[in-house]
Parts: C-alpha cells; sequence; structure tokens
C-alpha cells in the first residue's frame, strides 16, 4: 500500500533481459529495506529482490512493461520513487495499490505563475471516475482533479514542490504517465451503476 507522497527521484541504472526484465533503479534511501519490500516506481508496485549501495533490483513481467511506461525507460532516466507504507504513517495522499489502470496522454502544458497546469487524456470509458475535486496518482504521485473533465480529457495542477520533487516536471506533450483512479470511487460509481442497470430490467 502506498500513498502516493512521493519520497523522491530515482535513476534508472540498468535494463536487461527480455520478457522478465531486470530493472536496476538508484533509489534516494535504503534504510530498513528488507527483500521482498514493495517500491513504487512510477506508480507501480514492484518487489525488491536484491541491491548493492543505493542501486535496488526488481524483476518486471512483459506484462507490466506492456500496460505502464517503465516499458519506455533507459539508463539514465528519472523515475519517481516512493517506499511502501507503514501502520502509523501518515497518509498525507490517498490510497494507492500501485496497480495502474491505463496511461494518460500529455495533452497540454501550461505555466500558470509557479504552478503548472497539465492536461491529460485517457480513454473515455474511465473518464466515468473521475470528478472534480476527486483524485488519481499520476506516475505514483497522488493529486486533485481540476474542474475541467471532458470525455476522458482532464487536468492537474503542480504546485513548486511538486515540481521539484517528481519527474512529471519533466513530462513533454505526447508523453504517457501512469494513471491509477482511486478505487473507492471506482467501487461506488461501478455499484451504483449496477444497482441503476438492475433497476431498469
Amino acid at each position: 500500500m502506498f500513498t502516493g507522497i512521493v519520497q523522491g527521484r530515482g535513476e534508472v541504472v540498468a535494463l536487461s533481459g527480455d520478457e522478465l526484465v531486470r530493472l536496476v533503479v538508484r533509489v534516494p534511501s535504503v534504510e530498513g529495506l528488507t527483500r521482498g519490500a514493495s517500491i513504487a516506481i512510477n506508480g507501480v508496485c514492484l518487489t525488491a529482490v536484491e541491491w548493492e549501495d543505493h542501486d535496488v533490483s526488481f524483476d518486471v513481467i512483459g506484462e507490466t512493461l506492456r500496460v505502464t511506461n517503465l516499458g519506455a525507460l533507459s539508463p539514465g532516466d528519472a523515475v519517481n520513487v516512493e517506499r511502501a507504507a507503514r501502520y502509523g504513517d501518515e497518509i498525507g495522499g490517498h490510497l494507492l495499490s500501485g496497480h495502474v489502470h491505463a496511461m494518460a496522454r500529455v495533452v497540454r502544458l501550461e505555466e500558470q505563475g509557479e504552478n503548472l497546469a497539465v492536461t491529460l487524456q485517457v480513454d473515455p470509458e474511465l473518464g466515468r471516475y473521475l470528478m472534480p475535486k476527486g483524485y488519481v496518482a499520476l506516475d505514483g504521485c497522488s493529486l486533485t482533479l481540476g474542474p475541467q473533465i471532458d470525455n476522458g480529457q482532464f487536468q492537474v495542477f503542480l504546485i513548486p514542490e511538486t515540481r521539484e520533487v517528481t519527474v512529471i516536471e519533466s513530462r513533454a506533450v505526447g508523453d504517457t504517465i501512469n494513471l491509477e483512479i482511486d478505487t473507492q470511487t471506482q467501487a461506488i460509481v461501478d455499484t451504483v451503476e449496477r444497482v441503476l442497470a438492475s433497476r431498469e430490467s
């Protein structure tokens, strides 16, 4: 379980393999790390299999590479890093599983003073789970949705702290970002739709 509060940037050190890829990421801290620990890399829950100094190795299957932006990584790329939450930790964002629902495509970037407005597009089918002042995770970063949501297109606003700590600042138009929708919102919407459908039938 994660909170969407990115703890810092990591750097991709190496990728090797074919169907099972060994991904090595230099992370900000390995304090208290144990074999089998969960770490979110760009919002994707991965299992630490070994490490040397700050270079942590993960095994990533082909399906994960296909449905997330991890498949586009190269050595030297920066990634968002969050260690798994522990009981008693402050939940500063919202609860996340580290299971990506889709990739969102950046369609517009607008500087607004020190803030950055980012407009993204996802499959319109996922649009019913997006609502103003709701929240999503983008590359593992918990963000509040802006007021403009239309046909799978939505907007978030990055404050200076988010721009400094996460990799979203470096995204360009056309780039893809891992999206995890809020599972509680998804459950409520799906339940309401099922109830209404059963009444109509």
